[in-house]
């Protein structure tokens, strides 16, 4: 929501003392924290610079936006780790323990997992792993930074989680380039240019996870040079989904140390923690067609009654797809409010929210 976002840029002033960007306000104080996050930057393979700018940075936000930061960073191998701001032990112990939690944020945790080798060491053992699956399932938050899809190979759970089973493959040299936002109305991106231009290490993935997410952000490829993995036309960089139950929201930018003092970065950053920990709403909320055909999917065998108007949104939602697929985003707000029409008369609400957030999504592409 609008107000939500201008409170992200606001209380980016705040932080602007700490972060030296000559702008000065006064943070809110720790015990008036409204919720609590944890910063994973635990490294057990190669170690990006930018985890302790990042840190630093998600704390300050919090001073200034009124929520908590705990971090998971020790020491591993040759990772020094942030001690002096580490947990005494690993947070993931059970679901219900890391419920604390209204979202966990991974800042590039890579563990070397990328050679598939499955005794090798990964970010989250079995047990860990189980904790954090039961902590989204029941509801929680993630937000996965930069090399978060340089983690936990072996596990394609994590690769579902971060989105669409899209994995870091490789990347050109650091470079400027123009981002483009396809979804302007989430919480994460009404604050931004629709081009944004900027200097960064852009993410070559392994696959294209738009079938499987909500794409917030793509790559402009004709703006830089993106080396020999390049993806083409369709270059997703920034995305967000519902997923098992919990929220996911992933950006692929942020590996320079400048990206944790630029304001207009750290406040898309803040509208995907205030997302994924359930603040603010708004945009469509990440739905796509896909988890709406799901939902639909489930209802339709309840009776001969549901199936007919199932049948009739199913065939409704495909055309709205398709229109916002070729660009007509008009046309599909026209069709998905005809589809929720049909869908009041299967009476399920979930499914009815669902519809009004696709209407919501291309209502803003459409303006």
């Amino acid at each position: 929501m609008k107000h939500h976002v201008q409170r992200a840029i606001t209380g980016l002033c705040a932080v602007g003392v700490t972060l030296g960007l000559g702008i000065a306000a006064a943070p809110a104080n720790a015990a008036d924290n409204e919720y609590q996050v944890l910063v994973v930057g635990e490294t057990l393979g190669f170690r990006h610079s930018h985890i302790d700018d990042t840190t630093r940075a998600i704390i300050e936000l919090g001073e200034a936006h009124g929520f908590g930061v705990d971090v998971w960073d020790p020491p591993q191998g040759s990772s020094p780790g942030q001690p002096a701001l580490t947990l005494a032990s690993s947070p993931f112990t059970t679901a219900a323990d890391l419920s604390k939690y209204a979202t966990i944020i991974f800042a590039s945790p890579v563990d070397g997992t990328n050679n598939l080798d499955p005794n090798r060491p990964r970010l989250l053992d079995d047990a860990e792993l189980a904790a954090f699956q039961g902590y989204i399932r029941g509801g929680g938050g993630y937000v996965g930074l930069h090399a978060a899809t340089d983690s936990m190979h072996t596990v394609p759970w994590y690769s579902e989680l971060t989105g669409g089973s899209a994995r870091f493959r490789n990347h050109p040299a650091q470079q400027t380039a123009t981002m483009r936002v396809e979804s302007p109305g989430h919480p994460s991106t009404s604050m931004l240019p629709a081009a944004w231009v900027r200097f960064d290490e852009w993410y070559n993935f392994t696959t294209n996870p738009r079938d499987d997410v909500h794409v917030l952000i793509t790559l402009d490829e004709s703006t830089y040079n993106p080396g020999g993995g390049a993806m083409g036309a369709d270059h997703p960089l920034a995305w967000c989904q519902n997923f098992e139950g919990g929220r996911s929201w992933y950006e692929g930018a942020g590996h320079t140390d400048a990206s944790w003092t630029d304001p207009l970065f750290l406040s898309h950053v803040l509208g995907g923690i205030e997302w994924t920990a359930g603040e603010v709403t708004g945009g469509g909320d990440c739905v796509t067609f896909g988890e709406v055909g799901g939902i639909l999917t489930g209802l339709a065998g309840e009776s001969k009654k549901n199936q007919k108007l199932a049948g009739d949104v199913a065939a409704y939602l495909e055309t709205a797809e398709a229109a916002a697929g070729a660009g007509d985003h008009e046309r599909a707000t026209h069709v998905l409010k005809q589809a929720r029409g049909k869908a009041n008369g299967i009476q399920d609400a979930v499914l009815v929210a669902k519809i009004a957030d696709l209407i919501e999504w291309q209502e803003a592409l459409a303006s």
